[in-house]
């Protein structure tokens, strides 16, 4: 395991760096103080008697120093490399201060009664909706949704967006019977009586069509005629056909009890009684549909629909001017003004907001967790103590200063009480 060397750190870290070792060097140099004091008082203090209570507070400040220097750097490494039991604490219990960590945030951030209440006093739906109404923001969520969605559509396989529809059009579409399910749809609008309109519409284009192509009707049955028969003969008969067919069309659209409408009605009646009930109309039926949708030609409708869909959902997504665009933004900058104006709506989008966070810190509360524990252990050890000393190391300086200084009142205390309790 090896440190990270100085050159290799970041910015803040190599600052931190800087920090920490001059904080030390103020901590040393408070000790090497002491102890030159501590020299020259303990020298002296035979000849001047008032030079014994500054020996006792150089003395007490030595020794606050060198413990606190002793506990600061048992944190991160062996003091003087002896292996002295509990130091090291960091490099040695690194994965255990990992899981701790993680059981800590989990057991006292990642609870549903924590994030429930930090939610509930925030109005995030009234937030959000600020943030949604203004037009830059509402341009920009478009521009980032259309961004990613247009990189989904390039990311997909054609073939296999292919193959998906193809897959749930035949589990959907073509593995299911028709037969029976339109037979009883057949049935039922035929006990209704709904299909009278279609028959209504069939019958006035049918006269619409005659009226605009009587000369279709030239020839149509004088052409079946033998040769020898006179062509007014002809002619009137092909007239008598067009009449007849006009006057046909005009008694189906008098009366709605006409002998065709009742053998319409009754070939539907039939019609739905035999999908549901015949089986080999119900096979001829499914036969056909499998033969309509296995044609390579529905597959390369198919396939040319979902290009062109394609195609043209991206170019609209790239294009800022495009209507989908501009609809977009306008979609979501409404959102936003509901949301502000919508006292209902906002307290709706609230309370799902707490429930779904509480939901998920509920269910993935110790997953989540585990990322603080899994990210500590993949950590190299040296490392890690090197990145943790560089955070909080120069505050620990600090430690061994207010030791010293301690150290030095309480030695001088100690020696002041004992000199007027026993007068030595």
């Amino acid at each position: 395991m090896a440190r990270i060397p100085p050159e290799l750190l970041s910015a803040s870290d190599r600052k931190r760096l800087r920090g920490l070792r001059v904080m030390k060097a103020i901590a040393l140099g408070a000790l090497i103080a002491l102890a030159i004091v501590f020299l020259i008082a303990f020298s002296l203090q035979d000849r001047v008697p008032a030079l014994a209570y500054v020996r006792a507070a150089a003395e007490g400040g030595m020794v606050g120093a060198l413990a606190d220097w002793f506990a600061v750097t048992a944190l991160f490494r062996r003091p003087l490399g002896l292996p002295i039991p509990h130091t090291a604490i960091i490099p040695q219990r690194k994965d255990e201060i990992g899981r701790t960590l993680g059981e800590f945030v989990e057991t006292n951030f990642l609870s549903a009664e924590v994030v429930r209440t930090k939610l509930a006093s925030t109005p995030i739906a009234a937030r959000l909706g600020e943030w949604l109404r203004t037009p830059a923001h509402a341009d920009r969520v478009a521009t980032e949704g259309a961004a990613m969605a247009a990189g989904v559509l390039r990311a997909l396989s054609d073939d296999d967006v292919q193959q998906l529809i193809a897959d749930l059009a035949r589990e959907h579409l073509v593995v299911p019977e028709w037969g029976p399910p339109l037979g009883g749809w057949l049935e039922r609008l035929v006990a209704s009586g709904a299909h009278h309109q279609a028959v209504d519409l069939a019958a006035d284009n049918v006269e619409t069509w005659l009226a605009a192509n009587r000369q279709s009707f030239a020839g149509v049955v004088s052409r079946r005629l033998p040769s020898w028969v006179p062509r007014v003969v002809t002619g009137l008969i092909d007239e008598a056909a067009y009449h007849e067919a006009v006057k046909f069309v005009q008694a189906v659209q008098a009366d709605p009890d006409h002998p065709a409408r009742r053998a319409i009605d009754g070939y539907l009646e039939r019609l739905a009684d035999n999908l549901q009930h015949d089986p080999a109309m119900i096979g001829r039926f499914e036969d056909a549909k499998s033969s309509v949708f296995d044609s390579p030609r529905v597959r390369e409708l198919a396939a040319e629909a979902w290009e062109t869909a394609k195609s043209g959902l991206v170019r609209a997504l790239d294009d800022p001017t495009s209507p989908l665009r501009v609809r977009l933004t306008e979609a979501i900058a409404q959102i936003g003004e509901r949301l502000v104006t919508d006292d209902a709506l906002r307290g709706r989008v609230d309370e799902w907001v707490t429930d779904a966070a509480g939901f998920l810190v509920d269910r993935y509360r110790h997953d989540i967790a585990s990322i603080i524990t899994d990210t500590v252990e993949r950590w190299d050890a040296a490392e890690t103590t090197q990145k943790i000393e560089l955070m909080v190391g120069r505050d620990l300086q600090y430690i061994r200063l207010n030791g010293t200084i301690v150290g030095s009142l309480a030695g001088l205390g100690i020696f002041t009480l004992a000199h007027l309790l026993f007068g030595r």
